[in-house]
């Protein structure tokens, strides 16, 4: 049986923090596209690769989503995360499902560094 659009981002959300990117990467499609103001990711590789660079913007980072809004198989996703040294006060996903797996997301943040004494 696939999973629901909400039950895959409900997995995902968990594979997330756990920072494993292998275990996040299993959430999506193997075509899936990962799209950044910066360009598009592909494949399970991709998605490593741009959320390995979320990670890193934002380490051990203390996430706050607001509610997904879904329409079907898209999802819309609000949220802040404040890191050491870090934050994003404005950051928006959005999220296409099919067949029980994420087929493709855009991600778009602001990352605020605070100054270090």
């Amino acid at each position: 049986m696939t999973r629901s659009p909400q039950e895959t981002f409900s997995d995902h959300v968990r594979a997330l923090g756990s920072g494993d990117l292998d275990a996040i990467a299993a959430n999506f499609a193997p075509d899936a596209v990962f799209l950044t103001p910066a360009g598009v990711l592909h494949g399970r590789e991709g998605v490593k690769q741009g959320i390995g660079a979320v990670l890193a913007d934002l380490p051990d980072a203390r996430w706050k989503p607001g509610t997904p809004v879904f329409a079907d198989d898209v999802m819309l996703l609000e949220w802040a995360a404040d890191a050491d040294g870090a934050r994003v006060e404005d950051g928006v996903d959005t999220f296409v499902f099919r067949d029980g797996l994420i087929g493709a997301q855009t991600v778009r943040y602001t990352l605020l560094t605070e100054p270090t004494d």
